[in-house]
């Protein structure tokens, strides 16, 4: 098989590209301004007619649409087709509030499936293997959506779901699929079980690793692939825009940006204060406009994530890519003035040897000042070796802990208090998404 799944499309000239994109836009502007009662009075206040739109770049014109606004028209009111042709309903994991509510139609699903066998292919996925999927089932989209791609592909689909991890090693070992899928922070805890139950890399048969629903760095790659013995790569997607399969790292390009698929999903790059698009390689919000959509479509849907978008002149496909994701608007801390996020701490790990890249960052406010604590936990190693029982009065941890935290501070501009943690004290996923930020300033 060819190591493209669709590559007609996916290495279409971008003139051509763009030729379907604007094809695409207008028609989906023109329905929803028909069908979506929000969108025709987002237009009409705005002094915007459907056809004021000629392509992809007159989007700019055109308003952001934001979680609110979904939330606004909680369950169904988004919606440009009548419920009944709705086959399937999903909601975000959010934890606050009305979920976001999402449709697709049977076409929907169909290229839904279509996005995830691409992206599973750019991965190193291959008809024949067997995909172990501990993504959970339910209303997130992952399990599910990366199930359809997963069966489209010609793959055998392990349906584990989240959790469970005794049951997950044991399939892993006497079901020998070839691929996974989960969050990068559940990967780490399979690989640290693994290692602490004396289960050898032998024992198992993975060779991929497809990774995504949480912001994730190469610190937590080299240890994923390190633990697993695999090649292990990035996944993105959001259940607003369809779901896991919006983008995908292809295998042999890793480090280098994940593809997104462009001929259904629109990416710009805006800036987060002032909402103006970005050029190419410069950091801001993502923000995508759904081209083929029925149930659901958005248009300059507002993703929070902060990202790059670049064209890669060597790469295999045409499509533009996006760098990983940096963390959430909305999560970015601010402290004493200065923007942080987590992740920008969990790329200093790598460089301290002796260092797991297991941590958790807690921001206090004492009186009117920010604090900030990074727990680290030292390999397992060092932890055995030394002890444990308090032993962070011990040479090696305090110089250990000194070094870090004039690292983090040279790279952040933050002075955080480092403490370095015996080995598994500090929380491991359980299968769903990891919180590495304990913010308690609002408590």
């Amino acid at each position: 098989m060819s190591m493209f799944y669709n590559k007609t499309i996916e290495t279409l000239p971008t003139a051509h590209l763009r030729k379907l994109q604007n094809e695409r836009l207008q028609k989906l502007l023109r329905r929803v301004y028909q069908k979506v009662p929000f969108y025709k009075k987002q237009f009409d206040e705005n002094g915007i007619r459907p056809q004021d739109i000629k392509g992809v770049e007159d989007l700019h014109k055109l308003p952001f649409t934001k979680k609110d606004d979904l939330r606004d028209n909680y369950p169904f009111s988004m919606f440009a087709v009548p419920v009944e042709e709705v086959v399937r309903i999903h909601a975000s994991s959010g934890t606050t509030g009305k979920p976001t509510v999402v449709g697709y139609t049977k076409n929907d699903l169909d290229m839904f499936d279509e996005v995830v066998a691409r992206s599973l292919v750019c991965a190193g996925a291959r008809p024949g293997m067997k995909l172990h999927n501990a993504y959970g089932y339910g209303l997130f989209t992952g399990g599910l959506g990366m199930h359809g791609g997963a069966t489209k592909l010609g793959m055998a689909v392990i349906p584990v779901s989240g959790g469970m991890t005794d049951r997950q090693l044991m399939i892993l070992q006497d079901f020998a699929p070839e691929v996974i899928c989960c969050t990068p922070s559940y990967a780490q805890t399979l690989a640290e079980e693994m290692k602490k139950r004396g289960i050898p890399k032998e024992a198992i048969n993975l060779k991929y690793a497809i990774l995504g629903a949480e912001p994730w760095t190469e610190t937590i790659r080299q240890q994923v692939e390190k633990g697993l013995d695999v090649n292990a790569t990035n996944i993105y997607g959001l259940s607003e825009i369809i779901g896991p399969g919006v983008s995908q790292e292809d295998f042999g390009e890793k480090g280098r940006g994940s593809y997104i698929w462009e001929d259904h999903f629109f990416p710009e790059v805006v800036d987060r204060d002032t909402g103006e698009p970005l050029p190419q390689g410069e950091e801001g919000v993502l923000v995508f406009t759904t081209l083929t959509k029925e149930a659901f479509p958005l248009i300059r849907y507002w993703t929070n994530d902060i990202c790059s978008i670049f064209y890669d002149k060597n790469a295999k496909r045409t499509h533009i890519k996006m760098s990983a994701i940096k963390g959430r608007a909305d999560d970015m801390l601010i402290i004493r003035g200065v923007n942080l996020f987590h992740t920008q701490v969990e790329v200093l790990l790598k460089d301290f040897a002796g260092l797991a890249p297991n941590y958790q960052l807690t921001v206090t406010r004492e009186g009117t000042m920010d604090e900030v604590k990074l727990d680290v936990e030292v390999e397992k190693e060092i932890s055995d070796e030394l002890g444990g029982g308090g032993f962070g009065g011990h040479g090696t941890v305090v110089s250990l802990a000194k070094r870090l935290q004039k690292k983090v501070k040279d790279n952040t501009g933050i002075s955080m208090k480092v403490e370095l943690k015996e080995y598994g004290q500090i929380p491991r996923s359980k299968g769903g998404k990891l919180s590495r930020v304990r913010d308690l300033r609002a408590l």
